[in-house]
Formats: C-alpha cells, sequence, structure tokens
C-alpha cells in the first residue's frame, strides 16, 4: 500500500478540502471516495484536472 493511499484512507476530509481550494472546478460528487478504490478516484481526479497522477500523488503526499 502506498503512503498516498495510506493518507487517503486516514484523512480524507481534509485532504478534499485541499483538493477542492487548489482544483475549485472539482464537485462533491468527483470527490466521492470509497475505500479500496483510490486507484479509481485518482483517475477521476486526473480526467478531471488534466494532471499526471504522480502530479496528484504528489500533491496528495504533501497535505
Amino acid at each position: 500500500m502506498s503512503s498516498t493511499t495510506d493518507k487517503i484512507k486516514g484523512n480524507w476530509n481534509q485532504i478534499k478540502g485541499k483538493i477542492k481550494q487548489n482544483y475549485g472546478k472539482l464537485t462533491d460528487n468527483d470527490l466521492t471516495y470509497v475505500e479500496g478504490k483510490e486507484e479509481e478516484l485518482l483517475g477521476k481526479l486526473q480526467e478531471k484536472t488534466g494532471e499526471s497522477k504522480e502530479k496528484l500523488r504528489s500533491f496528495i503526499d504533501s497535505i
């Protein structure tokens, strides 16, 4: 399990708030998290933001 996955599981509400601040065009539906589907979430964020998964992982890890 990656550090990003651990962080998502442990601090999702805080991470969600920071992502919304940084990427204001994302909706609550875009940020719906289901445990065990972290890669799917990252894929959705990648699609919506145009950022690479690595950049998104780095952003989440920096929170």
